[in-house]
């Protein structure tokens, strides 16, 4: 580690980061290969684990030293229970999860294979998003940041644009979604740090540098990232009115599952603590790389110190270039 790096949290208490949106159990299989028909497949490793893009941001926040609320639903069944008694024991605090009667905890089936590509089957129950948790402005006056996925629409508008109101960072992880979402939550949000996948089907171009000028335009009140994987990120500066990139590190990826997860938590926390646009991608790049080099979804996320000492960028400019 070096004393210069822009990536050590700020004097005081931690930022304290709320994440709201997905709360999933997920099993995880590690097979050679993805299938390609029908037929059974092998794996040679597995882990249950509870997860889910706000959940699995949530564990981030918390790795990467800050303070995590989440606010999810679950069933009021057993994987309920054994959701919430998971997050909680990885330091989330989960107090502001929904138990919901007559609906069933979300689950998937995710397949792994050896260059970290996964295939995910996930199912959650329509009845579980249909109660909107009830909150005032002042419960949200006591987050440095909110960060809000696609899964709960309704309760993610209010909470964005009640964050916005009280001047507060109000991020949206923009990942693919149904029809109208992205469009209904991207203008309250202040931040969209969008997936690829999610971008390309706004845009319709396979070209990310013009994906991002294309959500720039559509979503102009808001700072807009793309991620792309290996590729790095593209964002657009505000301060020069221009595109910029910024690389990622080189990994050998075990698992991709909850990588962008990771991102998001970082980015929210790293934006909580004051960090510039650059610096805040940097730090969640690193972050989201790391946890693919381990197999298990979330459980991968590195801590602050881990991060740190991987950062081999200089701490001013984090080798950013400025594109055409």
């Amino acid at each position: 580690m070096t004393s210069s790096s822009v990536f050590y949290p700020p004097a005081g208490a931690p930022r304290h980061v709320l994440c709201v949106g997905a709360a999933v159990l997920d099993t995880l299989f590690r097979v050679r290969t993805l299938p390609s028909g029908q037929g059974k497949v092998l794996p040679y490793d597995m882990l249950q684990i509870a997860e889910g893009m706000a959940s699995s941001a949530a564990y981030a926040v918390a790795r990467l030293g800050g303070k995590a609320s989440l606010w999810g639903a679950v069933g009021n069944d057993d994987t309920g229970e054994r959701i919430i008694r998971e997050l909680g024991g990885a330091g989330i605090i989960t107090e502001g999860m929904l138990r919901v009667e007559g609906a069933r905890s979300a689950v998937s089936t995710i397949l792994v294979d050896d260059d970290g590509e996964r295939l995910i089957v996930p199912f959650y129950d329509p009845n579980l998003h249909h109660t909107t948790k009830a909150f005032t402005p002042e419960d949200i006056a006591a987050f440095d940041a909110v960060l809000v996925d696609v899964r709960w629409p309704a309760l993610a508008l209010k909470v964005l644009q009640t964050a916005r109101g009280l001047g507060k960072p109000a991020i949206l992880d923009g990942d693919v979604a149904p029809d109208g979402i992205i469009e209904q939550l991207a203008p309250e949000a202040t931040h969209v740090v969008f997936s690829e996948p999610a971008a390309q089907r706004l845009t319709g171009t396979e070209d990310v540098a013009e994906m991002v000028d294309l959500l720039k335009q559509k979503f102009s009140r808001s700072f807009i990232c793309v991620t792309a994987g290996a590729a790095g990120s593209f964002w657009f500066d505000d301060h020069s009115d221009g595109i910029r990139h910024s690389p990622t590190i080189p990994i050998k990826a075990v698992d991709t599952l909850a990588a962008g997860d990771i991102f998001h938590g970082a980015f929210a926390l790293a934006i909580a603590e004051g960090k510039m646009p650059a610096e805040a991608i940097r730090f969640s790049s690193i972050a989201a790389a790391m946890k693919c080099e381990v197999f298990g979804g979330r459980s991968g996320a590195p801590t602050r110190a881990d991060v740190i000492a991987r950062d081999t960028k200089p701490a001013i400019d984090c080798n950013i270039q400025f594109l055409a």
